[in-house]
């Protein structure tokens, strides 16, 4: 018999080493197949044979056939196995094989080898039989028992549950050599419950592994690490070992609490595990056998529970998305995000130079800068180790990192233990580190001074840069829209050093005064320093809540023009503007300086006011019509109250009053300038979203994409490599589709908590789920900062978009995360609550500024409250309740609602 063909029937073991012929493992099944390839390369694999599944066609009788692929159950798939002609056909086929030299000498193991089995994906554990200490006379038998578990109920069951997109079919059948053990088990190359790829596991038990697999006999279990040390041991006590035949015999006594192995066998065993995992390039899970003191190697397979482990031993990262939700909520598209990561790369590597840190150190962080922002699920992260590690490059460290978790509205402090890591330098490092603190400490010190000029010197390239007014790039060509892009990185882009070094002022200058108020004021509320700063004036961002406030009193004065603006189509709205000079001038300067303004501002894939205007127009008719002037709640007293406390708290101290109001000027003038230039940031990202507008329409124009807002599904560099020849994939279309169909999935999927962990590999296996349980939705009560004091009673309106909300006047807005562009429906708030922000977000300012009451980052405010709750709020205590039905119905007997 020819027993290397393609229509082999028993593949024997020293035939495939002889011949070499790797197109014949395909008939061999997953775990034969796996041991063939062990075996050639020189494994301690027992001899064993396969029976294929030819055999199994080829045995039966032409009319079983057809009956028997429609097989769908064990008792279809029964009756045409159960002829003695088939058994003593196959009883013959064996005997004829003559390469089996084992055959008639030696007991053997019988176990399937189905074509997915020990597969990366499947590993069929427990779904087909296997048989040991099987003699000659009963293999037929044992081989017809294995191949009729490949069409049992379960089997079928097992193929729906894991989606295998074809029926059962018969496995082939592995016969191995059957090893009479002294002590056998199982091992892996890796911890597959901990999922360290670093630690191995051997378990044992004396005898034959069947009292492992089976579960009747506790194994000794022991971890050896990457160093091939014993870290761990448990040696349970053992009563009985099998010997085959199904027979179990005692354990002497004296050896029922001593270890199966001796510490030379169990490092052998893993090292034998290890070298499978080389072997085949994945962790694997081994079958194990010593037998008068030689190692054999029973089978090997994928340990596929770690496809959807991480590793608990890699590199930490602590995602955290704070008070970006502000500027980047939601699914947020490629190019958006490759845009933000190499814009913080650079100017955070810029800011560095500016603030005195060296090159060398720059260079060493690559990786920091790199990876300062991450995207999980198509949403946008702050990698918060790195911003410790780029902070811990600048003096003061210790001080400054609880500065920076308050202006990015992060909740949970840095652990100590990673903190102490982070900012502590090795005893190498410690004189270079001196010399670079000191530069730092120089750099610091110079770029105080030199700020107000850095200013001035920022706006005047800005104004440069973008001119005045809105551009129109619709005749440039796509090579021309490449290079306005190129000219505004070399000219803002790389040289965004006034808004950073603010921000980095405002940081330290803010959290220094909020230290000071509660240590030399005694503001036990921890909310003196809101007050301080309230008012300062000169904000940009109050201008948008002005001039929305001017609009709708001049169009308050034409109550048909202002319903038509509160309810009819924007086409309608258009055409009856120009109808009404005074309103059209004010409402096309409003558009002119802040069109760029809209919801989720900073990701170009956003629509701003200049393409959907129904928002503002919105705002500007409800408040026409129903809005009612705002009670400032004492915001013309709030500052003046603030300031007189602080007077009275340094009576008699004056060093400490002059340093007290040295910090306070420089935190209000830092807070007024940081969102002023976060309005810059805006024109500077209305300016690049309309490059890459028109770059999309150039590209759908030449057909390389299907519509032109396409273009935000592809990378920056991916779009300036396909104009400049450097991209490895020129397929835009397909492109896009896979991006397309895997962010659409993300959309449709809850999102990933605001703060968790990852562990190696981000995208391998991390689940990305808090490490805290998830905060209580019942309650009368929440807590969260208070921004802006004062006590109001009103309905909630829930806001989860301005621009799809119409807004009613008089209400408590209550919001996840705001930014820039809810500023025109300020004028219609009450009050505001938010679930996620700081008190330097930009809700916390403005309110400040306009003295509305709001309370920012209240855990679980959007599952706790519903359109419609009556609520109290306290803007300076930051406590927010529902009331009562009896409060409720006195205030609706009295009408006294704020």
């Amino acid at each position: 018999m020819d027993s290397i063909t393609a229509g082999s029937r028993i593949i024997t073991s020293s035939s495939i080493n002889a011949s070499g012929n790797d197109m014949v493992l395909n008939l061999l099944g997953g775990k034969a197949k796996s041991l063939a390839t062990l075996s050639k390369a020189g494994f301690p694999v027992p001899e064993w044979f396969v029976v294929t599944p030819s055999a199994f066609y080829d045995l039966l009788p032409p009319e079983k056939k057809i009956e028997l692929e429609k097989a769908k159950s064990e008792t279809a798939a029964k009756n045409p196995l159960d002829s003695l002609e088939i058994k003593e056909n196959l009883l013959k086929l064996l005997q004829k094989t003559a390469e089996i030299i084992f055959l008639n000498k030696e007991k053997m193991a019988v176990r399937s080898s189905a074509s997915d089995e020990d597969g990366m994906l499947n590993s069929f554990a427990g779904q087909l039989e296997t048989y040991l200490d099987i003699s000659l006379e009963e293999l037929p038998e044992k081989i017809i028992q294995v191949w009729r578990s490949g069409f049992t109920e379960k089997v079928y069951a097992y193929f729906a549950e894991r989606k295998i997109p074809h029926p059962p079919t018969p496995p082939a059948v592995l016969v191995q050599k059957m090893i009479k053990s002294s002590a056998a088990g199982v091992a892996f190359s890796a911890d597959p419950v901990t999922g360290r790829r670093g630690t191995a596991v051997v378990s044992s038990v004396p005898g034959l592994g069947t009292s492992l697999v089976s579960g009747e006999c506790d194994a000794d279990t022991w971890h050896i690490n990457e160093k091939s040390e014993i870290i761990s041991r448990q040696i349970p006590s053992k009563k009985t070992m099998h010997i085959g035949n199904g027979q179990s015999t005692p354990v002497p006594q004296e050896k029922q609490d001593a270890p199966s192995l001796n510490e030379e066998q169990v490092l052998e065993v893993a090292k034998l595990a290890r070298q499978c995992e080389n072997f085949f390039g994945m962790p694997q899970d081994i079958e194990w056998a010593y037998e008068s003191g030689k190692l054999y190697l029973l089978q090997s397979r994928p340990i596929t529970s770690l496809f959807n482990m991480p590793d608990p031993d890699g590199i930490l990262n602590v995602w955290d998305n704070s008070n970006i939700a502000e500027s980047y909520g939601g699914v947020t598209t490629p190019l958006t995000f490759s845009f933000a990561r190499k814009a913080y790369e650079g100017v955070y590597q810029e800011f560095c130079r500016i603030m005195g840190v060296s090159q060398k150190n720059i260079e060493s962080n690559a990786a920091v800068f790199r990876c300062m922002l991450g995207l999980i699920q198509g949403r946008l992260y702050y990698n918060l180790l790195n911003w410790y590690r780029l902070l811990a490059m600048l003096p003061g460290f210790k001080m400054n990192r609880g500065f920076m978790e308050q202006m990015m509205g992060v909740k949970e402090a840095l652990p100590e233990k990673i903190a102490e890591e982070i900012g502590k330098p090795t005893r190498g490092q410690r004189f270079r580190d001196a010399v670079h603190f000191l530069s730092s400490f120089l750099g610091l010190g110079y770029n105080y001074f030199a700020l107000e000029k850095k200013n001035q010197s920022f706006y005047k390239r800005l104004d440069q840069a973008l001119g005045t007014g809105r551009p129109n790039l619709s005749r440039l060509s796509v090579d021309e829209l490449s290079l306005e892009y190129r000219d505004l990185e070399k000219k803002l882009l790389k040289k965004w050093d006034a808004p950073l070094i603010n921000d980095f002022f405002a940081m330290m200058f803010f959290g220094i005064l909020k230290k000071l108020s509660v240590s030399w004021c005694g503001d036990k509320e921890g909310t003196l320093q809101n007050d301080l700063v309230s008012g300062e004036g000169n904000m940009i961002s109050r201008e948008p809540a002005e001039r929305v406030k001017a609009m709708a009193q001049t169009a308050a004065q034409d109550k048909p023009f202002a319903a038509l603006l509160q309810n009819r189509t924007l086409e309608e709205i258009t055409a009856a503007i120009p109808k009404h000079p005074e309103f059209q001038k004010a409402y096309e300067s409003y558009l002119e300086k802040f069109g760029d303004r809209c919801t989720d501002e900073l990701k170009l894939e956003s629509l701003t006011l200049f393409d959907n205007p129904l928002p503002l127009l919105r705002s500007i008719g409800e408040l026409a019509l129903n809005g009612k002037p705002i009670i400032q709640h004492e915001e013309t007293n709030l500052r003046k109250k603030a300031e007189a406390l602080v007077k009275n708290s340094f009576s008699g101290k004056p060093f400490k009053q002059f340093f007290f109001h040295l910090v306070l000027k420089n935190a209000r003038s830092r807070v007024r300038d940081r969102e002023n230039l976060r309005f810059e940031r805006t024109r500077v990202f209305g300016r690049v979203r309309n490059i890459f507008s028109e770059i999309g329409k150039r590209l759908y124009s030449f057909n390389l994409l299907e519509n032109s807002r396409d273009v935000f599904y592809l990378e920056l560099e991916e779009i300036f490599g396909f104009m400049e020849g450097t991209s490895s994939a020129t397929d835009l279309k397909g492109l896009v589709s896979l991006r397309k169909k895997e962010f659409e999935n993300y959309a449709s999927m809850p999102p990933p908590p605001n703060r968790f962990e990852t562990r190696g590999m981000v995208y391998q296996g991390n689940s990305f789920t808090p490490k805290t349980t998830s905060v209580a939705q019942n309650g009368d009560s929440k807590k969260g900062i208070g921004c802006c004091p004062g006590i109001i009673r009103a309905k909630i309106q829930i806001v989860k978009n301005p621009q799809e909300t119409r807004v009613i006047s008089g209400k408590i807005f209550a919001a996840e995360r705001t930014d820039p562009s809810w500023i025109m429906i300020f004028p219609l708030a009450r009050g505001v609550l938010v679930e996620r922000g700081s008190l330097l977000s930009h809700s916390a300012i403005v309110a400040r500024e306009m003295g509305i009451p709001t309370i920012v980052s209240i855990d679980g405010l959007m599952g706790w409250l519903q359109d419609g709750d009556e609520v109290e709020m306290d803007g300076k205590s930051g406590i927010v309740r529902k009331l009562t039905p009896q409060e409720i119905s006195k205030m609706e007997k009295n009408e006294i609602r704020d």
